[in-house]
């Protein structure tokens, strides 16, 4: 079984950053698992924020924070981080770190492994 476990999520305003941290434990080599970042704010369905294959080669951005967010992994660390610059109002939502063996599968939301979120609230 796999761990995931979010951390560094707040409250900021408009424009600010926040960076976001997930560690996998548990199961296979975190190297064998893609990760990916997802967000639910209030009375919305979940949405796919961004994701990272095993070796950090292959990445995918929703359109809302491209050029805004930027994933990275360290294997080493079984770490994978979300920095959210130029913060907006709509980045508002709990964020949750997954895992999964495909690429496939963390993009279209279908992880095996699920974090419990983290809080990222940012005001105008």
């Amino acid at each position: 079984q796999v761990r995931v476990v979010e951390s560094g999520g707040g409250s900021v305003q408009a424009g600010h950053s926040l960076r976001l941290s997930c560690v996998a434990s548990g199961g296979r080599s975190f190297s064998n698992y893609a990760m990916g970042w997802f967000r639910q704010a209030p009375g919305k369905e979940r949405e796919f924020v961004s994701a990272i294959d095993w070796s950090g080669g292959n990445i995918n951005y929703a359109d809302s924070v491209k050029g805004r967010f930027t994933i990275s992994r360290a294997n080493a660390r079984n770490t994978v981080a979300l920095e959210m610059n130029s913060l907006k109002p709509e980045d508002t939502a709990i964020y949750y770190c997954a895992a999964d063996f495909q690429l496939t599968r963390v993009v279209t939301g279908l992880c095996d492994y699920w974090g419990r979120g983290t809080q990222v609230t940012v005001s105008s």
